[in-house]
């Protein structure tokens, strides 16, 4: 049984996607040279690097068992494919923007007959129609945002993160079509046929996710501070707490607590009279 995971080759994702995997056990083995199929730690998983836009028709059609790509590439292509896992990173909206002098100003000024320059032809179509509107769909593959200001469309349909780029380009939103991440996605026959060792994958990339923000915050402190420790530890399902054999009276907790909580936690775990505190970073958390 071998599990193929199809990851970008290139772009904003791929690093992120070879590091997910790193991270959660898996690895690739030749990460310098990204030929069409490379070997992983795992004998029983490889890993196709080819275009993000093709994975979700790859992973549907069953080239690829599982596959990581955006939620906005999985919709334009309306792959049939099972989402497992959002994987927390990539977060943009496509969204429709005119030149800031144009007169649209949302949804409702937009008229039957406009015409939308896009990367995204099927998403935006079907959102225009779902607002009732019939408009005419120019696809085009890069540089969208030239087009208003070329005479090619009245409105584009484009990728965002920050915005920024469309202010730069005198460009203004006037609607969100879809919000997007990255996700994880498996082949429906395959999710069934090989439903443990895609489960196992699954669980090794969701504990990685997980651990994200994540610190291990470790202490002795006196059996008799030991409430107020423990109501100040939030912790996944509060604090762990145990004796230290060859120290009478003295009490190990431990919890897992959010990264931007570290600072000042310390400090007031300190003024209770913890000590021999210890912040360990977390790899995963299953």
């Amino acid at each position: 049984m071998q599990i193929r995971i199809a990851l970008p080759s290139k772009g904003r994702i791929s690093d992120p996607a070879v590091q997910l995997l790193g991270k959660a056990g898996i690895g690739v083995k030749d990460t310098a040279n990204r030929k069409l199929f490379s070997e992983t730690y795992d004998n029983e998983i490889s890993v196709m690097f080819t275009r993000a836009a093709d994975i979700p028709e790859f992973v549907a059609d069953g080239a690829a068992d599982l596959g990581v790509t955006g939620f906005d590439l999985i919709e334009e292509n309306n792959a049939d494919v099972e989402i497992l896992e959002d994987l927390n990173f990539g977060r943009t909206k496509l969204v429709l923007a005119v030149p800031e002098t144009s007169p649209i100003n949302g949804i409702n000024d937009i008229t039957d007959g406009a015409v939308v320059a896009t990367e995204f032809p099927h998403l935006t179509d079907k959102y225009l129609k779902s607002k009732g509107i019939t408009a005419k769909i120019v696809e085009l593959s890069g540089s969208t945002e030239i087009a208003p200001f070329i005479g090619v469309a009245d409105i584009i349909s484009d990728l965002t993160s920050t915005g920024t780029t469309l202010k730069m380009n005198h460009l203004k939103i006037i609607e969100t079509v879809l919000e997007s991440s990255i996700k994880l996605i498996a082949n429906k026959k395959s999710f069934k046929k090989n439903n443990e060792k895609i489960e196992a994958i699954r669980t090794g990339i969701k504990g990685v996710i997980d651990a994200e923000g994540k610190k291990l915050v470790m202490m002795n402190v006196a059996e008799e501070f030991l409430d107020e420790v423990q109501k100040a530890m939030p912790g996944l399902t509060g604090p762990t707490v145990s004796q230290v054999l060859s120290k009478k009276g003295i009490m190990a907790v431990h919890a897992v607590v959010d990264e931007r909580d570290v600072f000042n936690l310390v400090n007031q775990l300190k003024k209770i009279g913890a000590r021999d505190i210890l912040v360990v970073p977390i790899e995963r958390i299953i």
